[in-house]
Formats: structure tokens, sequence, C-alpha cells
């Protein structure tokens, strides 16, 4: 049997019951929910899919955990057992998964994906800008000469700032003001 946090308990008896019954009179029972909720997830991915827009030429990445439970009850957690991870971010550790994330100048979202916490946050880079030209604006998680080389081979130019350990570098004005503007767009 498969086991969830107080968090998913609460959401089905505080909103899924009260607000959904009447759309779904046919609605699960708690048990059924929970281990309905993997199969979910690649269901909303699948269609997330479908909503893609517009290569503009300037494009944000960036990405954010999605806790499956609390840290403290990650040892017992059983929902997404083999799919989740231990990750560490400015904030602190959290255990579950990440969502990296590419949009384009008006929000728009380009490319997902999704991993677990403890997956480097460059490892998905390349597969998610296939298709993508321009610019891309990300943040120092990031950084890699190597990732740099391969995108800009296919069109695509990799700016992000520099870590503190690494040589000043001249980046034109615009790119600066824009890089400045990844933390405004923030979807996530």
């Amino acid at each position: 049997m498969v086991r969830a946090t107080g968090q998913t308990k609460e959401f089905y008896t505080l909103h899924v019951l009260p607000s959904w019954r009447n759309a779904f009179p046919n609605l699960v029972s708690y048990t059924r929910f929970v281990e309905l909720m993997p199969w979910s997830l690649m269901l909303l991915c699948c269609f997330l899919n479908t909503l893609t827009g517009e290569i503009t030429g300037i494009s944000f990445i960036d990405s954010t955990p999605i806790n499956v439970c609390h840290n403290c009850r990650a040892h017992s957690h059983k929902v997404f057992q083999g799919l989740v991870g231990w990750g560490k971010n400015s904030v602190g550790w959290h255990y579950g998964f990440k969502l990296h994330l590419i949009i384009n100048d008006k929000g728009e979202l380009l490319a997902f994906k999704l991993t677990a916490a403890n997956v480097d946050d460059r490892k998905p880079v390349p597969e998610m800008t296939e298709d993508i030209i321009g610019k891309l604006f990300g943040d120092r998680g990031y950084v890699s000469q190597k990732i740099f080389e391969e995108l800009y081979e296919r069109g695509l130019e990799f700016i992000t700032k520099s870590k503190k350990n690494m040589k000043n570098r001249l980046i034109k004005l615009i790119d600066k003001i824009l890089l400045r503007k990844r933390a405004v767009r923030r979807v996530c």
C-alpha cells in the first residue's frame, strides 16, 4: 500500500472532496487517490508539452524544487519512491523533484523537465534547448564551458552570471539588463 503525507490528505479532504464532488460524481477514495498520484504526474507532463509558446530569440532558464513531503518524513515516504531524491539549493535541503523551466520573454513555456532533486541543473539543459535559438539567460548554477560551446554551435548563446571565483568577462549592456530581468520574469 502507498502512503502519503498529511499535506496530501489535507488537500484531498479540504479541496478535492468539497470542491470537485459535483464535477466528478465517481470520485475515487483517498487511498486510490494516493495510488494514482504517480500516474497523474506523467499525464500532467504530457499535457504541458501541448502548451508550449513561440520561440522569440530571448529565453530564460531556471529550476525550482518540488517537495513531496516534509524533510523529517522523507525516510518513510513511499508515493514517489525511486523517483525522488535529496537536493540542496540556496534555501536549504529538500526531498522531492526539481522542475526545470525555459520560458520566452513573454513568459510563455518553451520547455520543461522534471528530475529528481539531486540532479545537477546543467544536466537537462542540452535536451531542453534542442529547438531553441537566440539567447538563453540563466543563473550561476548553469555555468559550464562545455554546455556554452555545445549550445553556441547550435545557434543558442548561453548567458549566465559569473561565479565569484571566475575572472570578470565583458558582457554586452543589453545582455546584462536581460540577465537582471531573469529574476523578474521567474515563473517558479
